[in-house]
């Protein structure tokens, strides 16, 4: 089999360098392995398909609305609407 340096991969797949070593560090190639301060890639390494960012802030987004609706008291939604006056009087100058 056939290894690629972050250069010549970086250039086959039309990413920049730092992008593929970030992607080697994290486990996102399959079979890549350092050799002292070089990453060896496979020829036949696929990058990663990118998934859905706004799953995770989704499920918190679904949580707070779920939390205003049920007028929950003590939950994350109040605790936020706490800090946030707090701290939007404390701005203004104003006295609570």
């Amino acid at each position: 089999m056939k290894y690629l340096s972050v250069a010549e991969f970086a250039k086959n797949m039309n990413l920049s360098e730092r992008t593929v070593r970030n992607y080697c560090s994290a486990g996102k190639l399959k079979g890549v392995f350092l050799t002292g301060k070089t990453w060896n890639i496979p020829e036949d390494a696929v990058i990663p398909k990118k998934g859905n960012r706004k799953a995770g802030a989704n499920i918190l987004l679904d949580i707070l609305k779920e939390q205003k609706n049920m007028k929950l008291k003590g939950g994350i939604y109040h605790r936020t609407q706490i800090d946030l006056t707090y701290n939007s009087n404390k701005i203004e100058g104003s006295r609570l």
